[in-house]
Formats: structure tokens, C-alpha cells, sequence
């Protein structure tokens, strides 16, 4: 279950709250009974093992330098 926060809209007091995603977001501020809206928040993100970025990256410029010269044809 995720942490959300919300900030009153009367007060300006930020609160979190930990809920299911399937609950009603909270409407009213436990300090002044105003009404609260809810803050979107950054998330941290964790790519661990050796699959994204040795696998799904763009390749380095090295390895398609590669130049071809045309054969000529006899």
C-alpha cells in the first residue's frame, strides 16, 4: 500500500495518509476540517540486474562506425 499526500487547501498543511489505491482519496483536513487535495509526488525507480541497460539500450557509436566499401563489380 502506497503513501499519499495531500495539502489543505485552507491551512496549507501537508499530511500523508497510507492507502489501498482502490480507497477514496481523504477530503477533509484532520487540522482545520478544510478541504484537501491530493499531491502527486516523484517515485524512485531501480533498474537492478544486467537486462535494461546492457540489453535494451542504444548500441555505442563505436560499434556501428563500422564503414562497408562497395565492391566493384567484374
Amino acid at each position: 500500500m502506497p503513501f499519499y499526500r495531500y495539502e489543505c487547501e485552507d491551512c496549507g498543511k501537508t499530511t500523508e495518509a497510507f492507502q489501498k489505491m482502490s480507497d477514496e482519496p481523504l477530503k477533509v483536513c484532520p487540522s482545520c476540517g478544510g478541504h484537501l487535495k491530493k499531491l502527486l509526488s516523484s517515485v524512485g525507480i531501480v533498474f537492478k540486474g544486467g537486462g535494461y541497460y546492457s540489453t535494451d539500450s542504444k548500441k555505442t557509436s563505436s560499434s556501428s562506425s563500422t564503414s562497408t566499401v562497395p565492391s566493384k563489380k567484374d
